[in-house]
């Protein structure tokens, strides 16, 4: 497992989990720890430094001793305000993006984004699990916070319409497809449980 000194790592732990009841995904609890916990554990070895895009629970958030940021954008606007919010803040190159939610990160997550980036001179490389993308897990670089912005404003919010404005590059992680097992249900909590 290699370090990337020019990637920050953005755990994404803003939305509302309207499926999970409203209860903070990023806080709930699998196998006696928190679900932010394996995302956080998983990330660190392959990013130069970590950030945690959070609107509400800001304290315990904190307490894992990584900064906090918030939307800048009001009434929980979705993943891409998040990323935004992390590409203003970053300091690296690149942010990579990965749920709250979601405890099985790969090992090599962050070097198959970069790989997939580079081999396809793109500023955007998405997950993708052999079948369809999944968009919250993506690496990011930080020339596009403009770019992203004037989308916001516009009022879009889709996530796959902004990455189809650029040249994305796909990340292939069609081995490992239970990578994307998020938890959105109490049913998917029951499967992470399985496979954890």
């Amino acid at each position: 497992m290699k370090s990337h000194k020019n990637v920050t790592g953005l755990i994404l732990a803003g939305g509302q989990a309207r499926r999970m009841g409203g209860t903070d995904k990023g806080l709930i609890m699998l196998e006696g720890r928190t679900m932010i916990s394996y995302t956080i554990d998983a990330l660190k070895p392959q990013v130069n430094s970590i950030m945690i895009n959070a609107n509400r629970n800001i304290d315990e958030y904190q307490a894992y001793g990584y900064p906090v940021i918030s939307d800048e954008m009001a009434d929980y606007q979705g993943p891409l305000a998040g990323m935004a919010s992390g590409l203003k803040h970053c300091e690296t190159e690149y942010i990579v993006t990965a749920p709250c939610d979601g405890p099985l990160l790969a090992s090599n997550y962050v070097a198959t984004l970069l790989q997939s980036a580079q081999q396809n001179d793109s500023k955007i490389s998405v997950a993708f699990d052999g079948k369809r993308l999944q968009p919250v897990y993506a690496l990011i670089h930080a020339g596009l916070l403009n770019d992203l912005n004037d989308f916001l404003a516009s009022g879009a919010r889709k996530i796959d319409h902004w990455y189809e404005k650029h040249r994305y590059a796909r990340g292939d992680f069609s081995s490992i497809p239970e990578m994307f097992t998020n938890i959105n249900t109490p049913e998917d909590l029951a499967t992470a449980r399985q496979l954890i």
